[in-house]
C-alpha cells in the first residue's frame, strides 16, 4: 500500500467560524491580476500518463488537454485515479508519459520547480497558517514566490498582488482576521488566494467544496469561473450538482483510464458513465446532504491501490 499524500497539517487555531461573508463579484475583471495576453497560450497537455506502485497500475494511458478558460472537472468512482493524476502533475507521484504546461515538460521535475513553473494545487483540508492573519498568509505566499530574501524583508506597503487577491477571494474586509477563525469556505478561498499571489497559472483543486454550505458552494463556483476565465483550472470533484452548475467540461475516469469526456450533458447521457459512476455519485450526494462525510471521499494513491 502506498503512502497517502495530504497537505501539511495547519497550525492549531481557534475553532469558531466567521459566518456569512460573500465574494465580491462587482469588479471581477479588474481584480484578477491576470494579463490575458500572457495566459491565453498556457494549457495543460497530458499524454500517455502511467503511474505504477509496486506493480499495481493506478493510471494507464491517460490523455488530457485543458486550455485556459476551460473549467475542467475530473470525476469518477473512488479509486478511478483522479487524485493520482494530480499527484503526478505536481511531482508527488512518479509517472511516465508526458505532462506539459505552457509547453514545458513537468515530469521528472522536483515539486518546487513545478510550482515555479506556475502550477499550484490545493488539498481537501485547507493548508493555511491559522495563527496568522489573512493578510499575513497572503503576504507569506507572495514572498515565497519572490524568494527567501523577500520573506525576511519588511515592506512599507502591501504588494498590489496581495490587495488584488484579497478582493478577488472576497476577504478584503477580513484582512486582519486570524485565519484560524475563518469559516470553512473562507479558508478554502484563502488557500486559493495564496496560489494567486504566487502567480499560479495552472490550478489543481482537490474537492474544493467538500463540507461547504450551499451558499459557500455557489460562491466558490463563481470564484472558480472568474479565476478560470484566463487560467487553466482542473477540479477533482464528487458533487454532481456543483459540477452541473459550474463545469465547462468533464473528464470521467474509471480504473485509471479516461472513460468519457465532454460537457456535463454529454457525459451524463453516456451509458458507460451511468453504469460505473452516476449511481454511486447520487448516493454520495445524498449522504452529503444528510451532513455526513464533510471532508468528502478522496481517491488518493492509497485509495486507488486499495479499491482497484
Amino acid at each position: 500500500m502506498t503512502e497517502q499524500h495530504t497537505a501539511p497539517e495547519p497550525a492549531a487555531g481557534l475553532e469558531e467560524g466567521v459566518a456569512g461573508v460573500g465574494i465580491d463579484v462587482s469588479s471581477a475583471d479588474s481584480l484578477l491580476g491576470v494579463d490575458g495576453s500572457r495566459f491565453r497560450h498556457d494549457y495543460l497537455e497530458v499524454r500517455g500518463l502511467r503511474v505504477e506502485f509496486d506493480g499495481f497500475v493506478a493510471v494507464q494511458g491517460v490523455d488530457l488537454t485543458v486550455t485556459a478558460g476551460d473549467l475542467r472537472f475530473l470525476i469518477g468512482p473512488n479509486g478511478a485515479g483522479k487524485t493520482t493524476i494530480v499527484d503526478a502533475i505536481t511531482g508527488l507521484a512518479r509517472a511516465t508519459g508526458s505532462v506539459k504546461f505552457g509547453g514545458v515538460e513537468l515530469l521528472g521535475r522536483k515539486t518546487h520547480r513545478i510550482a515555479r513553473a506556475g502550477v499550484g494545487r490545493t488539498f481537501q483540508t485547507a493548508s493555511v497558517f491559522e495563527e496568522l492573519s489573512v493578510l499575513q498568509n497572503l503576504d507569506i505566499a507572495a514572498g515565497a514566490r519572490r524568494g527567501p530574501a523577500a520573506l525576511l524583508r519588511r515592506r512599507g506597503r502591501v504588494p498590489e498582488s496581495v490587495e488584488q487577491a484579497l478582493e478577488t477571494i472576497g476577504l478584503a474586509h477580513l484582512r486582519d482576521t486570524q485565519a484560524g477563525i475563518l469559516a470553512h469556505g473562507q479558508k478554502q478561498w484563502l488557500e486559493i488566494g495564496m496560489l494567486l499571489v504566487q502567480d499560479a497559472r495552472l490550478l489543481l483543486l482537490d474537492e474544493p467544496v467538500a463540507g461547504m454550505s450551499q451558499a459557500e458552494r455557489e460562491q466558490t463556483g463563481d470564484l472558480l469561473q472568474r479565476i478560470g476565465a484566463q487560467r487553466t483550472v482542473v477540479v477533482v470533484e464528487h458533487d454532481m450538482e456543483f459540477l452541473r452548475s459550474f463545469a465547462s467540461s468533464v473528464t470521467v475516469l474509471h480504473m485509471g483510464r479516461v472513460l468519457a469526456e465532454g460537457t456535463y450533458a454529454q457525459v451524463q447521457a453516456d451509458p458507460r458513465v451511468q453504469e460505473v459512476y452516476l449511481g454511486s455519485a447520487g448516493a454520495t450526494r445524498g449522504a452529503r446532504r444528510g451532513g455526513r462525510g464533510t471532508t468528502g471521499t478522496d481517491d488518493s494513491t492509497a485509495g486507488d491501490e486499495k479499491e482497484a
